[in-house]
């Protein structure tokens, strides 16, 4: 944050050298004001505003400086009470996920799951190739792909199932409701141990790919800032979708998890997670582009297979990593406006029909 403040504070040349509206947006900071005032007091005519005395700039950077003082107190406030939330949410949401059993079993089934969900696919890849090694490239397109679709699976069935349990099986969404916290942020932090979860299996299945099937990845030539950057907003972009299906199911009987397993089957199917999308209709093609997986996949795929070719497979390979990550950031807004557009229809419709406590008798 220093450069931008020195940038538009005017401590190595005149604002006004910038043009009107950005010295009037420096303004605003009252180190702007403080330097502007000083240096009046100094030297003569050296006033970048020119319309304002140095007395009445001192005043205005006082008045600036307490309003930037409650604005923080406020905001630390609203941080603190926003990251207690998450905190207890994502602590419940750990204890549903794994009380369920022994913690020895818990951890035997951790490890079990995503190998075995990992050795139906390559089963399914020697049934065409005889080893891994045939086509290398095409087999770590398709391994990484899945991997990381696990993102999308399991994300989006733990927020679902958030609405799911409080309102059906353990009936306390109500309650959560009227408590004096976000019910976003509530949502977002029972998601925080799926995604916990499933990064483990993520990493146990890379290993295991590593280990045993001859899978090729070079840590050093790892796109590191790159992969991060990705995650952050594919993560980001998951949760909302997760949390418009959440929205759609307050409003449904019995169907929640179904809806759930096939926008989760649209997406395996349109964005490219086991095979290019140029295999597809071109009709189909098209809404693969219109979906952030698609774009978040193959920049996920670039930045960890970094050199090894497979941005030639996807068929998004006349595009660059950067136009990609942009077409990801384009398309994650997107999904982000119209995800919380459908939870807040969803969520007043629900209220208004008195769904919110309604259970379904399963």
């Amino acid at each position: 944050m220093q450069e931008p403040i020195y940038l538009v504070s005017g401590f190595y040349f005149p604002v006004r050298q910038l043009g009107f509206w950005v010295a009037a947006a420096g303004s605003i900071i009252p180190i702007t004001l403080g330097l502007d005032a000083m240096r009046q007091l100094m030297f003569a005519g050296s006033n970048v505003f020119p319309f304002l005395t140095w007395q009445f700039e001192l005043v205005l950077m006082v008045g600036l400086a307490v309003l930037f003082l409650l604005l923080a107190r406020y905001s630390l406030r609203y941080m603190k009470e926003q990251l207690r939330t998450l905190k207890y949410a994502s602590w419940l949401g750990w204890q549903i996920e794994s009380n369920w059993t022994k913690p020895w079993l818990f951890v035997a089934y951790s490890i079990a799951k995503p190998i075995s969900a990992t050795l139906i696919l390559v089963l399914m890849y020697l049934v065409i190739f005889s080893s891994s090694l045939t086509r290398p490239d095409i087999f770590a397109f398709m391994f990484i792909g899945n991997a990381f679709y696990m993102y999308v699976a399991q994300v989006l069935f733990g927020i679902v199932m958030v609405i799911h349990e409080d309102r059906e099986h353990y009936q306390t969404l109500k309650q959560i409701y009227i408590a004096p916290i976000s019910f976003y942020v509530y949502v977002m932090g029972r998601a925080v141990p799926k995604i916990v979860i499933t990064t483990i299996a993520i990493l146990i299945t890379l290993a295991f790919g590593v280990i045993v099937l001859g899978l090729e990845i070079n840590l050093a030539a790892v796109n590191w800032v790159l992969l991060a950057l990705a995650m952050i907003v594919g993560l980001v972009c998951i949760c909302m979708i997760g949390l418009a299906l959440a929205g759609i199911s307050f409003l449904t009987a019995k169907h929640g998890m179904g809806i759930n397993e096939g926008i989760a089957g649209m997406f395996y199917l349109f964005c490219g997670v086991v095979f290019p999308i140029t295999v597809l209709p071109q009709w189909a093609q098209a809404i693969g582009m219109g979906i952030p997986i698609t774009y978040w996949l193959e920049i996920v795929r670039r930045a960890v297979l970094s050199g090894s070719g497979v941005m030639n497979i996807g068929g998004l390979q006349s595009y660059s990593e950067a136009e990609i990550f942009l077409f990801l950031l384009v398309s994650s807004a997107i999904f982000f406006v119209i995800s919380l557009a459908i939870f807040r229809y969803a969520d007043r419709l629900a209220r208004k029909k008195g769904k919110l406590d309604m259970t379904t008798s399963y």
